[in-house]
Parts: structure tokens; C-alpha cells; sequence
């Protein structure tokens, strides 16, 4: 199995993160991807092929920490393209909420 699991939606409190220059805040760091439980359910294949897929975004998909979990929020297609490279691990913005 590539991810933890695979979740519909943001089980987490909003954060706040919203911009590009919010999450640039957040240092990134190494993450297993058997770590992460997705947010999302579908992949966009053409994020997923499209050679300039960070041309304007973050270079780094973004993770939230949460309970005692990883959720990936935002860099599915970034998450599988290491995957089908045979990578088990990603670097990633982690948010870290304390409820």
C-alpha cells in the first residue's frame, strides 16, 4: 500500500494556511508516504503528467499533523509521482496542530 489511508476531506480545524507564502514558513522535512492519509479521493491526471506541475505552486506538497496523523492537504500528484519512482520517502511542509 503507497499511503496510510486514503480519507475524503480535512478531518483537521482550519489552520490558517491558506497562501503560498503562509506554508513558506513552514521548513520542509522528510515524510514516509506510508505515513500519509490523503484528503482527497481523486487524482487529477493532469497534475499528475504535466511536466510544470510546481511551476505555480509550492515545490513541497503540504502535510498536517494532526492527532497523531499525517494528512496530506495539498500535493497528491507529487505523492504518487514519487511513488511510481519507487520512492518511499517526500519532502513536504508539515503544519503541526495542537488541539
Amino acid at each position: 500500500m503507497i499511503f496510510k489511508a486514503v480519507g475524503d476531506g480535512r478531518p483537521y480545524p482550519e489552520h490558517g494556511h491558506r497562501s503560498p507564502k503562509d506554508w513558506a514558513a513552514v521548513p520542509p522535512q522528510q515524510v514516509r508516504l506510508d505515513q500519509l492519509v490523503t484528503t482527497k479521493r481523486t487524482l487529477d491526471l493532469d497534475a499528475l503528467l504535466a511536466e510544470d506541475s510546481t511551476f505555480f505552486g509550492d515545490l513541497f506538497p503540504h502535510v498536517v499533523q494532526w492527532k497523531d496523523s499525517l494528512y496530506l492537504e495539498d500535493g497528491l500528484h507529487r505523492a504518487v509521482r514519487t511513488a511510481l519512482h519507487q520512492r518511499t520517502i517526500l519532502h513536504a511542509r508539515v503544519l503541526v496542530i495542537d488541539d
